[in-house]
Formats: C-alpha cells, sequence, structure tokens
C-alpha cells in the first residue's frame, strides 16, 4: 500500500488546482461523465457533424419518451417496510428464492445468477434504477440540445423521489435486498443505489437550467450527505464497505460521486486511496477477479467489477489522482486488468469459467472505449463497432467519449 500513499500524496498536491479549474463558471459539474468528450461532441452536434448525429437523433428520442415517465416515488409500494415507514426503500435479494423443502418456504435459499421474478413485486427496486436512467437521459438531451422541456422534466423526477416531504425517499437502505426468513435488508443491498452516480452527474448537467433552483441543488447535497453518512456509519454500510467483491468497488465508486458533490475533497482522496488497496486485493496475478470467477455469471461479473473500478478512475481524475496509471504494491494494475479480459469481450478468446446464461457484450463497450481512451488501446473503437454492427452510429456513448 505504500506505493499507491506514495503516488497518492504526490498527485494530491494538484488536487485542488484541479477541482478549482473543473469548476468553472457556465460549465457542467460532472464526476463520472468526460466533460471534454461532452464539450467536443456538443460542438460536433452544433456543427451537424453526420458521425454524431444518428447517436444525438436517438437520444433526444429516448428523452422525448422519458419525458412520459413519473413522476415515481417509494410511497407507491404496497409493501410496508419493517419500520413501518414507506418513506423508507426496500427491496427483495434477487437470486434468493423459496425454500422447496420448508412448508411456507423459509428460509429462502440462494440461487445465484437466477432472478426470483418476485423481486418485481417490489416497486423501489423497480422505479430506482429506471428513475435515474431517464433523469440521465433528460440531462443529457437538455445539455446537448438547450431544449428547457427535457431539463423541467428531470427537476420534477429528482424532486418528487428525494426532496419532496410527501414523497421523498429517506437516505438509507436499511430495508434492501433482504432476504425472506433470513433478515429484513443486509449490506450487499447498496448495490441498488449504484445508479445514484448517474444522478450526481445529471444534476451536474442541469446546473445552469432555469428549471433547478438553488434549493433544489442544496437539498440534493443535503440529502446525498446524509446519505453518504448513513453508508459509512451503519451496519449495513459497514458491511458493504467491508466486501470484497464488486460490491465493495461499487460501494467505493457511489461514496467517491457523493464526497465529489458534497465537496468533501479529503474523504475522496481516502476513497481512491482504499479502491487502489482493493484492486490490490481482489486482483489475482493474472489480471482477473477470483470473487467474479466464482460466480455462475462470471464474464459478467468479471465486466461489471472493472467497470466500477473505471468508473472511479473517472471520478479520481477530478480529485487530482490519476488511478487510470496507477501500480499497487503487488503490481497490479487497472492496465493489467483490461489487457486481460479485452479479448474475452472482443470474442478473441472463448470464456473457460462459468456462464450460465449469454453474456451481454454490449456490457463491455464502455470498458472497450476506456481503453482506447487510456491503455492505447489501437483495435477497441473498431471493435466497439464491429461487435455493436448496425448498431454502432447511434450508441448513446459516441456522444460520451
Amino acid at each position: 500500500m505504500k506505493r499507491v500513499l506514495l503516488s497518492i500524496i504526490g498527485l494530491g498536491l494538484i488536487s485542488c488546482q484541479a477541482t478549482n479549474a473543473f469548476k468553472q463558471p457556465g460549465k457542467p459539474v460532472v464526476y463520472a461523465l468526460n466533460l471534454q468528450a461532452l464539450e467536443k461532441n456538443k460542438k460536433r452536434i452544433n456543427a451537424k457533424d453526420v458521425q454524431v448525429l444518428p447517436a444525438y437523433k436517438l437520444l433526444i428520442k429516448d428523452a422525448d419518451k422519458a419525458l412520459e415517465f413519473g413522476p415515481v416515488s417509494v410511497m407507491e409500494k404496497k409493501n410496508i417496510p419493517p419500520s413501518g415507514d414507506k418513506h423508507d426503500y426496500m427491496s427483495l435479494a434477487p437470486y434468493f428464492w423459496p425454500n422447496p423443502d420448508t412448508k411456507d418456504g423459509m428460509p429462502y435459499i440462494r440461487k445465484d445468477g437466477q432472478t426470483n421474478p418476485e423481486v418485481k413485486d417490489y416497486m423501489d427496486k423497480e422505479y430506482m434504477p429506471k428513475l435515474c436512467s431517464e433523469v440521465q437521459t433528460l440531462a443529457l438531451a437538455y445539455y446537448f440540445s438547450g431544449e428547457n422541456r427535457y431539463a423541467e422534466h428531470a427537476a420534477k423526477l429528482l424532486r418528487v423521489w428525494f426532496l419532496d416531504s410527501a414523497t421523498r425517499m429517506n437516505p438509507n437502505l436499511n430495508f434492501a435486498q433482504a432476504i425472506k426468513g433470513v433478515n429484513t435488508g443486509r449490506g450487499a443491498g447498496l448495490i441498488d443505489s449504484r445508479h445514484f452516480i448517474k444522478v450526481v452527474d445529471a444534476i451536474g448537467l442541469l446546473r445552469d437550467s432555469k428549471y433547478w433552483k438553488e434549493t433544489d441543488q442544496q437539498g440534493m447535497k443535503k440529502w446525498f450527505s446524509d446519505f453518504l453518512n448513513w453508508m459509512q456509519t451503519s451496519k449495513n454500510g459497514v458491511d458493504e464497505m467491508n466486501a470484497d467483491n464488486n460490491h465493495g468497488a461499487f460501494y467505493d465508486a457511489q461514496r467517491l460521486s457523493m464526497a465529489l458533490f458534497t465537496d468533501n475533497k479529503e474523504l475522496a482522496g481516502k476513497i481512491v486511496l482504499n479502491a487502489a488497496d482493493r484492486l490490490d486485493k481482489q486482483m489475482n496475478n493474472e489480471g482477473l477477479f477470483p470473487k467474479e470467477l466464482a460466480r455462475t455469471i462470471s464474464l459478467h461479473y468479471s465486466a461489471f467489477v472493472l467497470n466500477a473500478f473505471f468508473t472511479i478512475a473517472q471520478m479520481a481524475d477530478k480529485a487530482g489522482i490519476d488511478f487510470w496509471s496507477m501500480t499497487t504494491p503487488s503490481g497490479k494494475s487497472l492496465k493489467k486488468a483490461f489487457e486481460t479480459l479485452k479479448p474475452y469481450l472482443v470474442q478473441e478468446k472463448s470464456w473457460e469459467s462459468p456462464q450460465i446464461k449469454d453474456f451481454d457484450f454490449e456490457d463491455g463497450y464502455p470498458l472497450l472505449l476506456e481503453g482506447a481512451t487510456h491503455f492505447n488501446c489501437r483495435s477497441c473503437r473498431e471493435d466497439v463497432n464491429r461487435l455493436a454492427a448496425g448498431k454502432s452510429e447511434r450508441l448513446r456513448l459516441n456522444l460520451l467519449y
């Protein structure tokens, strides 16, 4: 860990300068998204560049559909959380099923990689990722088009879910991913809220809209500050902090986003250091992640955990820390992880670990584009175009990279 710490100390000297430069007047404030790429592609859209127009037109089409979504809230669920307060989020663990050996099906038993359809009965779990995705779509459409209707609806969706006293979600996940007959919620439930990273960046894209008020901004900062405190002090939060697989990596990705959003730069630096330690411990000498290889859909989870670390690296840039090129004490690095996984993402090699479902190769597109940006992968963009075939020109990623 000493080499990682020295790297962060050295790079930390520029963190204040990097952060101040990032928060320029009139510019969006985003952390997981690449601001330079957004600005470049906005200019290309305005110039009617035919290479980005198909992706832009599809984004606008998606945003127009998003105008019909919601608003939704945690108050719509029929299930009552153990607290008795419907403002508390609740969900079921997806891979747990009724026990066939007991009369009442309790306690539920694990079937890794097989989703129990009962999870759809818990509407919070259905609504939250959809809300975050639609808000991001609307915010991007507003940024690229300047059309206020997208910002107006995004702001409404955010207020109803997070801010309005009658409908707001309480800033906790005490009852997330419960296992019937075992618990009423668990640390693993924090994987549900990884979508909040999209919300934080969406707020940054809405910052200059007349429909996003200073009271909204401060309200969201307070909400995420409270949620971050819950993450780091509650039993469920501490359990997830100690997770040694993709859950731990996404835990750090979430809290890094919130630390940056709430202007807690000291905490942001500590989170990046912790994430580097996770990489050192979770990755093996071959560049793979044994905890993910043990899963029944191991290629999915191998890409999933790398996505978490790449998201951390993108946000670490905003704290003035270069996680992309960092090497840990035992020789682990994001570049090594990427170069190991890449042949499987582009179908050059066949995956030999368990994968009981077809892998969605689209999950690898962001990893490949980050590889092109940060690891000098000269074939990666062509690989994405090949894998996406006729859909490549319409990919939203064309607007984000």
